[in-house]
């Protein structure tokens, strides 16, 4: 059913929010152990939404004790993975009868539209996680091929004790996409969301009580990376560290799981994805579109933003004049809570710096700034970018070769299909592409070619839960969604027995 709630209607349930912001451990909120706190500032308009635990060693410590008690117990990871199903679903349940709440705190947390939150990130999150639910009681173990006096299993057990760090963007989401498989295979879990949007992660943990999970299974740490995030790569008693963020970060967490007990880590980095237009696209008009969108949604703070646009050189100066036209047809930025809006505010003062740098090193190395580039609604105390796009954009330029995350589109002429993939695979990321292109075989040789973990075709951002997710190079390892998610989650066991 639409929702039917104004800008007016959400102003007024954010001014009586009420933000819960304490830690949850081992079954209940409570304050981090050192007492410290942090703002918890809202991008939309500056104001302080509440105060935040401030997490650190001490507290690691706790919720990894809380964790490993309840996994040696047996109290989920020995449940039956049927049981464990119906749990999960209830939480999907539980998100959705809550969407409204939820996706208040998502917007409010980190400046994204409220009718995104609503019809993309909360819904999606329950997706996630009644997903991985109805998974689990359908994935067999295996019989090994044997001689006829013996019998040779290959069995999955939970790995132990999970910490998930997770990134600001999309903060539930992205946390569903690891709690889904990590819980639904018997595994305890410490879900250390980004100290800039920790909100939902904080009241999701009530609802996996109300759902049926035992205390001690997921807990709740609010902090900084530097201190709650670093104690728990480090500690000793933590089995597996999945992490979605910044390559940067990424790299350090590898260092820390080396230093400590060898803990596995996954990991889902930072992306340049190339967006491929060859000028017998079927329909440049929706390309067009497609290509706006693709930096302008969520205000290009998307690890898969089509940052970098390669447009055949016959077609590109008219392709680049519809580019410009969705962009200012349809995404210019507006107060989040408004449900016409499609571009809110960036995550904090340090991104909107961010973006603003890059838009000048655009500007110094050469490239031409042909839309946007500038704050806007300063007057309301949020923190607003325009989307932009640069033209004429060689692929050595900083813009081209490094992770913006903001709306800053580059424009790339390409002549010839092995100039474009070779522009395309020069990145140290891979996380994504797309080729538009009516000829099947160059599209069938173009996603052979593109050294991404995802390749669409005459769309972007194509896919869903069945749908194997994660990159290549220095855009991390494993992958999230789909069956294969499930492989981060557990150790496999090789039992031999003579007869």
């Amino acid at each position: 059913m639409a929702n039917t709630l104004t800008l007016a209607d959400w102003q007024k349930r954010a001014a009586n929010l009420k933000v819960q912001g304490q830690a949850f451990i081992d079954g209940g909120y409570q304050p981090a152990l050192s007492g410290e706190t942090f703002d918890c500032v809202s991008p939309v308009d500056g104001r302080v939404l509440g105060q935040i635990a401030s997490c650190g060693q001490a507290d690691a410590d706790a919720a990894v004790q809380a964790a490993r008690s309840a996994f040696d117990s047996g109290v989920w990871s020995r449940r039956p993975p049927a049981q464990r199903k119906q749990v999960m679903i209830r939480l999907a349940d539980l998100i959705e009868q809550n969407i409204e709440e939820l996706a208040l705190l998502e917007t409010l947390d980190m400046g994204k539209p409220i009718s995104d939150a609503l019809a993309v990130d909360i819904p999606a999150a329950a997706r996630a996680l009644r997903w991985s639910g109805e998974a689990i009681d359908k994935i067999y173990d295996e019989v090994a091929a044997t001689a006829h006096d013996e019998l040779g299993l290959v069995t999955r057990e939970p790995v132990g004790v999970v910490a998930a760090i997770v990134p600001w963007n999309f903060p539930l989401l992205m946390a569903s996409w690891k709690l889904g498989p990590a819980l639904a295979t018997g595994n305890s879990v410490i879900l250390k969301p980004s100290e800039k949007s920790p909100l939902t992660a904080i009241r999701l943990a009530q609802l996996a009580i109300e759902a049926g999970i035992p205390a001690g299974v997921l807990n709740v740490l609010p902090g900084y990376g530097h201190t709650v995030g670093k104690a728990l790569a480090l500690h000793m008693d933590v089995d597996t560290l999945v992490f979605t963020g910044s390559t940067r970060v990424a790299k350090q967490l590898m260092i820390h799981a080396g230093e400590s007990n060898m803990k596995r880590v996954w990991l889902e980095a930072g992306g340049k994805s190339p967006n491929i237009v060859f000028a017998d696209a079927p329909d440049l008009e929706g390309a067009a579109q497609a290509a706006a969108s693709a930096i302008a949604f969520n205000q290009g703070e998307v690890c898969t933003a089509g940052s970098r646009l390669l447009v055949e050189a016959s077609i590109k100066d008219a392709f680049v004049d519809k580019v410009i036209a969705a962009l200012k047809a349809s995404w210019q930025p507006g107060h989040p809570l408004d449900p016409a809006t499609t571009v809110g505010a960036l995550v904090d003062t340090t991104q909107i710096e961010t973006v603003m740098r890059y838009i000048e090193a655009g500007q110094a190395d050469g490239a031409t700034l042909k839309l946007g580039g500038k704050r806007v609604m300063q007057e309301t105390g949020g923190l607003y970018v325009e989307p932009t796009l640069f033209d004429g954009v060689s692929n050595h330029m900083r813009i081209a070769r490094e992770e913006i995350f903001g709306p800053v589109l580059s424009v790339i002429s390409f002549d010839s299909f092995e100039e474009a993939i070779a522009i395309a695979n020069d990145t140290v990321y891979g996380l994504a592409a797309a080729v538009w292109t009516s000829d099947l075989s160059r599209a069938h040789r173009a996603a052979k070619a593109l050294r991404a973990g995802s390749v669409w075709v005459n769309q972007y951002d194509g896919g869903d839960m069945t749908a194997p997710f994660g990159g290549f190079k220095q855009s991390g390892n494993g992958r999230d969604k789909s069956l294969h998610a499930f492989d981060k989650y557990t150790e496999i066991k090789a039992t031999w027995i003579k007869l």
